[in-house]
């Protein structure tokens, strides 16, 4: 496996930063005092850990597209209808978790590292991805364990 480009490790390390907020802010609430009023409690504790995951798996499933457009034939097609998955996921947890978002949450994020895998074994994604996913991957589990604990 080859080496991290160090911009998309750099990028890739600040993605979780509304994660670690939202678990911080959940652990200790009276760190939400120091965001600023205007924005409201949405980017605070469980609902920034919701609205935040809900767009990175979207995001991923554009990910995921992406690297299906690069691909041919059958491995195309089976591309483009597993990479929006997460996308349909997330759609349907904010739409059925009756308030009960985070296990569903992170359910898409375990869901979606297995879709990374599998396009990896298929040399749809660059080498390193894998280093990449689970790192972050990881991070944002543990970030949207913390409402459970």
């Amino acid at each position: 496996m080859t080496a991290i480009p160090r911009l998309a490790l750099i990028l890739g390390l600040a993605g979780p930063i509304p994660f670690l907020w939202g678990a911080a802010t959940v652990f200790m609430p009276e760190l939400a005092r120091y965001a600023p009023p205007e924005i409201g409690p949405r980017f605070r504790g469980v609902e920034v850990l919701t609205l935040y995951g809900t767009v990175i798996l979207a995001f991923m499933s554009g990910v995921l597209w992406g690297f299906a457009a690069k691909a041919t034939g059958a491995k195309a097609a089976l591309g483009y209808g597993l990479s929006v998955i997460p996308a349909l996921w997330a759609f349907a947890v904010l739409g059925g978790a009756a308030g009960k978002p985070i296990l569903p949450l992170m359910a898409g994020f375990a869901g979606l590292l297995l879709l990374d895998a599998l396009f990896w074994m298929m040399n749809m994604t660059p080498r390193w991805w894998m280093r990449l996913r689970i790192l972050l991957t990881a991070v944002v589990l543990a970030c949207l364990a913390v409402p459970l604990l």
